[in-house]
């Protein structure tokens, strides 16, 4: 291959959203997930896990899931949150955070979540809301210890809503 030949770049497959702009291409209206972390809430903690992003949380992995509550009696109940960050002229803030709740029986290896429900979720968060009316007092109150540990910057240039709905 002569020094003028180079090989042909690979183009990257992402998951596109439908849109009311007109399609410009390839990869065109494609969303960056790179923006999106995966909070998961157990037992009244919250902790950064990445894994959640694929269904492969700590809380997640080894589980089988179903979509009949029923066949999780003994269930624990966990949040996956999805939080989007956005920047602006200030800075980073969080720009949309949801919650989607499932159901985990570690002991028996079973598991409930709709996963329509997470990935709705999911897109309400990039699309910057804030869906937080599945989760409780306690949860809320360590979602917000969370990102105000992560980054307090972040959390002070956040929009009033998501400070309103976290007390």
């Amino acid at each position: 291959m002569d020094n003028q030949e180079k090989p042909a770049e690979k183009r990257k497959l992402s998951l596109n959203v439908v849109s009311n702009k007109p399609h410009k291409g390839f990869g065109a209206g494609s969303i960056d997930l790179s923006d999106v972390a995966c909070v998961i809430i157990d037992r009244g903690e919250a902790y950064i896990d990445a894994g959640a992003m694929h269904a492969k949380s700590r809380v997640e992995r080894g589980v089988k899931f179903s979509p009949n509550k029923e066949e999780v009696p003994n269930g624990r109940p966990c949040w996956v949150v999805w939080v989007a960050v956005d920047r602006n002229e200030e800075g980073s803030y969080y720009a949309g955070v949801a919650s989607c709740e499932m159901l985990i029986d570690e002991e028996a290896r079973r598991g409930w979540k709709i996963l329509a429900d997470h990935v709705n979720r999911l897109d309400a968060a990039i699309k910057r809301k804030f869906k937080l009316d599945n989760i409780g007092t306690e949860e809320k109150a360590a979602l917000k210890k969370l990102l105000i540990e992560h980054n307090a910057e972040w959390w002070d240039r956040s929009p009033e809503e998501l400070k309103q709905q976290l007390g």
